[in-house]
């Protein structure tokens, strides 16, 4: 090109060529979406356009060069960041940004270590167009001349826009029909209409909730209630109550997956103590029991625990909606005379914890202040598992009794980072470093459970206790699925992913006899009903989504927060309808119905949490309180 003839809006037109090129790339390489067919590889590439058309186009509007080209520079700088943010969360989390995630500032002084873990020297090529446009602002003759643009030429620019705009979303919706009103999946929208436009939904659903809960009023949960108490599961005789009036220590497993369970590497067990809970008289093993999770991760779960509601689909809960009103199952133990509490060796904010743990009415939480913490003892994220045990029962052994608590591990956090004296097993062998450490810190987990069963029981807190163990979210993302594949030996496809969301589920009933191993597809949400009727509580008036997993009333059936589900016979996810049996793609027309209760289940846990709907419900009679009745 003869730079000193460049064309007068040279500038523009890079700017946009530019931004549009490298999002495009940046999907095909950072982002694992899956494309099925031509039409969607054209939308994938089509969609960034509408938005920078627009979005630089505005600088037309301009009437210096100096002025111009310092917008141009400044919105390509914020793309990029917010592109490159993307990115770095998507390592991370699987999953895009949404607002509710930029005000966790609470967390980034903790995610410290994880966010430098996934950070590499290549990602500076998420600002070269940024760096092409200072050097053209630089050395382009034409970046510095004035020029007047004529506003019959600024209407015929913006209708291109929108004509872009519109062949998007029509090619789109073509491809996915209701796409804008099935937004569960965070994924399906980037693909259909771009990370930017993505952005623009996204603000525009999170303003509409902060509507909704300033418009709702108790009509609202009417038709929620109805389908609730539609779908009752009436607690086992034989199974209720087995447990009442028995100390309850839930433990949340971090990032521990069910695929590890009576599984070895280097032919070594990953996990010996779990495998012999698996085969103990006194434990019920579940293992075809999922996680639920959302962008909140742990924090999702103890959600899902405590309320058997779905987090949000726009961000933690815990961050998003910790002024509303929950029935927690806190709050009903704490009405049956147990001493409430959480044990966690970190800031008592990460995740707002403090704030939402007093919604939920829990009494007491030992956050890091209530633990022996220092160098020697402690790694990565915080306290190591053992001492964390150790220390959790010297403070249970003080807590008034029948207690309620939760436990929250810490060492199985990515980037599974451990000392040399913890690794009970020698690392995998594979080229992803990740996946190696892995297997390692889960042993070590493995292991700090070991201990504080034989701590349990040197404390006399053992025989009068019921122990409840869940894994909180997948360890191992898809951005791993090559070591994935090599460990597992064989391809990891959509439906292989929905299985690996598989995460193990224990509950230990000390000299009960009772035990065995369960094979009833379950998740998360099932939870908090299961170990309330195992405690003899009623919950018939309860509003919660799961299902005691001892009924006979218990469904097959259990949704994802991104709308995928599984049953006992088929596997919704990738948008295809899986035989669970064969492993094989089937009629679309069987998942149809489920895929229907799937979004009205999602649905119905949205609009109680965006709407602080449970502030009109009465859990002690299950009627629908009106406004005038509604709880400050």
């Amino acid at each position: 090109m003869n730079f000193k003839k460049a064309p007068k809006h040279s500038i523009l037109a890079l700017a946009i060529i530019a931004t549009w090129i490298k999002t495009y790339i940046t999907y095909q390489t950072a982002f694992d979406m899956k494309i099925e067919n031509t039409m969607q590889q054209l939308i994938l590439f089509i969609n960034p356009l509408s938005f920078l058309l627009f979005i630089f186009g505005l600088s037309l509007f301009f009437k210096t060069a100096k002025a111009r080209n310092r917008y141009i520079i400044i919105t390509s700088s914020i793309l990029a960041i917010v592109l490159y943010a993307n990115v770095a969360v998507y390592r991370f989390f699987d999953d895009f940004i949404t607002l509710p995630m930029l005000f966790q500032t609470s967390n980034f002084g903790d995610l410290g270590n994880s966010a430098l873990s996934s950070m590499y020297f290549t990602d500076v090529f998420y600002f070269t167009d940024v760096i092409l446009l200072i050097l053209a602002v630089k050395f382009l003759p034409v970046a510095k001349e004035i020029f007047v643009v004529k506003p019959k030429m600024r209407r015929t620019y913006f209708v291109l826009s929108c004509a872009m705009l519109f062949l998007n979303l029509g090619l789109a919706e073509t491809e996915r029909p209701q796409l804008l009103t099935r937004s569960f999946d965070r994924e399906i929208l980037v693909k259909n209409i771009g990370t930017y436009n993505y952005h623009l939904y996204d603000i525009y659903i999170q303003s509409k909730s902060h509507a909704q809960r300033a418009l709702a009023d108790g009509s609202a949960l009417t038709e929620v209630t109805n389908y609730v108490k539609s779908n009752p599961a009436k607690a086992d005789d034989k199974m209720f109550g087995v447990a009442k009036d028995r100390n309850v220590i839930i433990i949340s497993l971090e990032s521990t997956q069910d695929f590890v369970i009576n599984n070895e590497v280097n032919g070594q067990e990953i996990t010996p103590f779990l495998n012999s809970l698996t085969k103990d008289k006194d434990t019920f093993y579940f293992d075809n029991f999922y996680h639920q999770t959302g962008l909140g991760k742990t924090s999702d779960a103890e959600f899902i625990v405590e309320n058997s509601l779905f987090g949000t689909g726009r961000g933690a809960v815990f961050f998003t909606n910790s002024g509303n009103t929950y029935n927690s199952m806190a709050e009903r133990l704490n009405g049956e005379g147990y001493y409430t509490s959480v044990l966690h060796s970190n800031n008592k904010s990460f995740w707002n914890r403090d704030m939402m743990y007093h919604a939920f009415d829990i009494k007491k939480f030992y956050d890091i202040d209530s633990f022996d913490v220092n160098e020697e003892n402690s790694v990565n994220w915080g306290l190591k598992d053992i001492p964390f045990m150790e220390q959790s029962v010297d403070i249970m052994k003080t807590m008034p009794q029948p207690f309620y608590t939760r436990m929250l591990s810490l060492t199985n956090h990515y980037p599974f980072t451990s000392d040399e004296e913890d690794q009970f097993i020698e690392p995998y062998t594979s080229e992803d470093g990740t996946v190696n450490r892995y297997f390692q810190t889960v042993r070590y987990t493995d292991e700090a459970i070991k201990k504080l069963f034989a701590d349990l029981k040197e404390k006399g807190l053992y025989d009068n206790s019921i122990i409840v163990m869940y894994g909180d979210h997948y360890g191992i993302s898809e951005n791993h699925n090559k070591a994935m594949e090599q460990y597992l030996g064989k391809e990891i496809t959509s439906l292989e992913t929905a299985q690996l969301q598989q995460v193990p589920f224990f509950v230990h009933i000390p000299n009960s006899g009772v035990g065995k191993e369960m094979h009833e597809v379950s998740g998360q949400m099932d939870i908090r009903p299961t170990v309330l009727h195992l405690l003899g509580v009623d919950t018939s008036n309860d509003l919660q989504l799961g299902a005691d997993l001892f009924s006979k009333d218990h469904e097959d059936f259990v949704t994802f927060r991104d709308g995928r589900f599984v049953t006992d016979k088929l596997v919704y996810a990738g948008e295809v309808c899986y035989d669970k049996e064969t492993g094989e793609k089937t009629d679309q027309a069987k998942c149809e119905p489920f895929i229907e209760r799937a979004n009205k289940k999602l649905e119905y846990s949205d609009r109680i949490i965006n709407g602080d709907l449970l502030r009109f419900y009465d859990e002690k009679t299950g009627a629908v309180k009106s406004n005038s009745e509604e709880t400050k």
